[in-house]
């Protein structure tokens, strides 16, 4: 596959995305309209809520990832070799210049968004960017660069806040049957004219729907790392740099300090990093990103 085959993949993919989306959270909302006999007004509630939060996600997507993992803008004086690499690999690759973010914390870990090249943005923790090497830095930012010439940013930037969404909407709609019902929500009438199978079946798919939303959030994670991490070996011409860069930053025993689920997969390696070094098939099933010991063998067979 060439890269403009992955471009073309990702574009494809985006509006895949976004179609499930909708199809989920308008889904969403038509079974609790059937549970409180009123389908129609609350499906229309989750395609209007659907549709707003694509357009927000898309549009926004990066401020909102910069605003949750707590990034600043990155200034020249501050962060010269942050800078000069950046600028240096961004020529290279024929990318525009990406914004650059820095967050305070000293764990090890970096990642980009954005929804294209023009609008991309690289962001790097102050642990990763004081404890690198340069070498080990243009590794890491080679495969950051990777991810935005890919339009792998607009994919996973996207799922980001798409499948928070689903999180957040799926939470908001068991609370508010829990409490509802707990309060005396529905008369005795009411409740004896509903299908108790319509109930089981409701909660059955509120539960699944963002296990499922996750599950395919991380398989399109990992699959991209692997790209990212040839795409910048060519790049920089030299893949021992990030191989060196990938045994720091999973080495490093500091857990990032501000951090969700739901925004994981885009930094260069998992931040939790409880499944980072385990080749279990059935662990990385639930992680965002592949065995770093696989990705550096990988790297040092090139």
């Amino acid at each position: 596959m060439t890269v403009y085959d992955q471009i073309k993949n990702n574009k494809l993919r985006t509006y895949t995305i976004i179609f499930t989306f909708i199809l989920l959270v308008s889904g969403f909302f038509y079974l609790i309209g059937k549970f409180v006999q009123s389908p129609t007004t609350y499906f229309f509630i989750g395609l209007t809520l659907s549709l707003a939060s694509t357009v927000g996600s898309y549009l926004y997507s990066d401020r909102i990832v910069l605003f949750t993992s707590g990034a600043k803008p990155a200034l020249k004086k501050d962060y010269f070799d942050f800078y000069t690499v950046t600028e240096n690999l961004a020529v290279a690759a024929g990318l525009p210049m990406p914004k650059l973010y820095v967050i305070n914390d000293p764990a090890l870990n970096a990642y980009a968004t954005g929804r294209d090249p023009k609008h991309a943005v690289v962001c790097a923790t102050t642990g990763l960017l004081t404890k690198l090497e340069r070498t080990e830095l243009e590794g890491v930012i080679g495969h950051e660069l990777s991810h935005v010439k890919n339009y792998d940013i607009l994919v996973s930037s996207l799922v980001a806040v798409l499948v928070g969404t689903i999180v957040l909407v799926s939470d908001w709609i068991m609370r508010n049957l829990w409490w509802s019902r707990s309060a005396g929500w529905a008369r005795d009438d009411d409740r004896g004219s509903r299908n108790p199978f319509m109930a089981v079946f409701l909660i059955f798919v509120l539960i699944i729907t963002p296990i499922a939303a996750t599950l395919i959030q991380l398989a399109v994670s990992r699959k991209r790392e692997f790209l990212a991490d040839a795409s910048g070996a060519l790049l920089t011409r030299y893949p021992e740099g990030l191989a060196r860069a990938l045994e720091k930053i999973a080495e490093d025993k500091t857990l990032l300090q501000r951090t969700t689920a739901s925004t994981a997969h885009l930094y260069i390696i998992n931040p939790f990093k409880k499944m980072a070094r385990t080749n279990s098939w059935f662990m990385n099933l639930f992680s965002t990103h592949p065995p770093v010991s696989e990705r550096i063998k990988i790297l040092r067979s090139i």
